[in-house]
């Protein structure tokens, strides 16, 4: 794995999730570097890749609530534990679950194991509420996916949050996790 500047070269053989996400941080102005990688699907394959980036890449959960009226895509370290009742006291939802893979693709266009913030370009009905741990807010980078789990991009946060969400029509709201039983 190395850092690269910006989108590929060559786009040939990537998804086309992937390209429109390096389509709309270029129109944004948005600078990134990015590493290619083997396909990710936890927390610890993704220790090497933060290791390269030089950055925490963000666990990224997409829930919902048991009636399936709403959905929230959780930001958070990934080094900490997720307990659904620290988070549904903060938003007032209770019975909080994992959102069907069908729900991910209707939403994000994103398929499990690359949940990302960049997947709200894709939820142009602004369905779901992007939740967002304080201590995430606190870095100055911070690593995602671009809608695909064999790449991975170190972002500055202020970027993310002073011009990719309001291009996309998303807010957020800071909840803060302590993870701890």
């Amino acid at each position: 794995m190395e850092l690269l500047k910006g989108r590929p070269e060559d786009i040939a053989g990537r998804l086309p999730r992937e390209v429109r996400t390096y389509d709309l941080l270029d129109s944004l102005g948005i600078e990134y570097v990015r590493t290619d990688h083997k396909r990710t699907d936890t927390m610890e394959a993704c220790n090497e890749i933060d290791a390269i980036l030089g950055v925490v890449i963000c666990k990224n959960l997409f829930l919902c609530n048991r009636q399936k009226t709403a959905f929230y895509l959780l930001m958070m370290p990934g080094g900490k534990k997720f307990k659904t009742k620290e988070l549904s006291a903060q938003i007032n939802s209770s019975r909080l679950s994992f959102a069907t893979p069908e729900d991910m693709l209707k939403y994000l266009d994103i398929q499990p194991g690359s949940v990302s913030i960049m997947g709200l370009m894709n939820d142009k009905e602004q369905a779901v509420q992007l939740l967002i741990d304080e201590d995430v807010l606190k870095d100055e980078y911070l690593g995602c996916h671009p809608c695909v789990n064999t790449s991975s991009l170190k972002i500055r946060t202020d970027d993310v949050i002073q011009k990719f969400l309001p291009a996309v029509g998303h807010g957020y709201q800071t909840v803060k996790l302590v993870g701890e039983d």
